[in-house]
């Protein structure tokens, strides 16, 4: 890997620091070519602190070590891309990111949907939502949508229309997130449930 250190006048280049499971970005720091090369040996980011003017491992006073997962750098090379594995938040006030945001999953489009889905659940009564509906009719009516739905997925993975079988499948998708929802979990419990079967290892 080549990294243009020289091109700053500071000897230093920034670092961004990525959750390698959830993708969020947890901090940016910098590193000189010491900082990078103790990075590579012990497997813990390291940075060159400006303030403290020594190199710098993160958790090395709290414990919240950056277990480096994969380095990559960009197309000039001159900045930095760390997915880690955090050991704790990477915020020294305590929060999951140096932006206040709490590390958690994020899936697109099927965040905003169980966000919605949770809007519904917590006013039943809205009378023209469908999702609404469901909640009303309660856990034995949503279960036995989540079956049917998964038996017409079945029955289109047979056929050799794919938009139907789509179709079928964001159907399941859909009533599962609403039986996720009123069993009180969420896209990421069973997110972590599959993460717990896996073993997950950097040098994996």
């Amino acid at each position: 890997m080549i990294i243009d250190f020289k091109k700053y006048a500071n000897s230093l280049v920034p670092a961004i620091i990525q959750d390698s499971l959830t993708k969020n970005v947890l901090m940016l720091g910098y590193m000189n070519e010491e900082a990078f090369s103790k990075t590579q040996e012990t497997g813990k980011v390291t940075f060159f602190s400006r303030s403290k003017n020594r190199l710098w491992t993160k958790g090395e006073e709290t414990g919240n070590y950056m277990n480096v997962v994969s380095i990559k750098n960009d197309c000039d090379n001159d900045s930095l891309l760390i997915q880690v594995k955090p050991e704790g938040p990477a915020c020294h006030t305590g929060t999951d990111t140096c932006w206040g945001d709490k590390n958690r999953s994020t899936f697109g489009f099927l965040s905003y949907l169980e966000d919605v889905i949770e809007d519904r659940k917590n006013d039943k009564e809205q009378q023209s939502s469908y999702t609404a509906s469901l909640f009303r009719k309660g856990i034995n009516k949503i279960a036995q949508k989540v079956g049917e739905e998964a038996v017409e997925v079945v029955i289109e993975a047979k056929d050799d229309n794919d938009l139907a079988f789509l179709n079928e499948s964001a159907d399941l998708m859909f009533h599962f997130m609403v039986l996720l929802q009123v069993k009180g979990f969420h896209i990421r419990d069973v997110e972590k449930t599959l993460q717990s079967r896996h073993k997950y290892d950097r040098n994996a």
